[in-house]
């Protein structure tokens, strides 16, 4: 269960061992409307080119609109889980970090739809990214 009142830090000390602690995801700024992390463009993140590759900032993506919809839901009774996302990805990082945000476009009783933007250190879009989100009844 995410509080909705946590903070980066103890949302970061709390997802550890798991895919985005792994690529080295911090997060920066936490409320339910707004989520920032960074992650490093490093050996964890780029493709054999080089390069940023779109499978992290997908997991960036994913970690953020995830997190965010946890966040807005009753969370004793129900779960929010992925259902859809895409990513366009608009320009290449070489090194340095990304920096991802969370919007919400749509937060319904059985779906929630987020956008995430990802820049680079100059605010300059890399990627752009649409989460659709299920909300479901736990068992």
């Amino acid at each position: 269960m995410i509080p909705i009142d946590i903070t980066p830090e103890q949302l970061n000390k709390g997802l550890k061992n798991n895919l985005g602690s792994h690529l080295g995801i911090e997060f920066l700024e936490v409320s339910p409307q707004l989520i920032k992390a960074k992650m490093p463009v490093d050996h964890r993140t780029v493709q054999p080119f080089g390069i940023l590759h779109g499978g992290a900032s997908v997991v960036l993506a994913e970690t953020l609109g995830s997190i965010a919809a946890q966040m807005n839901i009753d969370q004793e009774n129900f779960m929010a889980v992925g259902l859809d996302i895409n990513a366009n990805h608009i320009r290449s990082v070489r090194s340095g970090f990304v920096y991802g945000v969370t919007k919400p476009i749509h937060i319904g009783r059985s779906t929630h739809v987020w956008e995430i933007n990802i820049t680079n250190e100059e605010d300059k879009l890399i990627c752009v990214s649409r989460l659709t989100i299920s909300v479901i009844a736990k068992k």
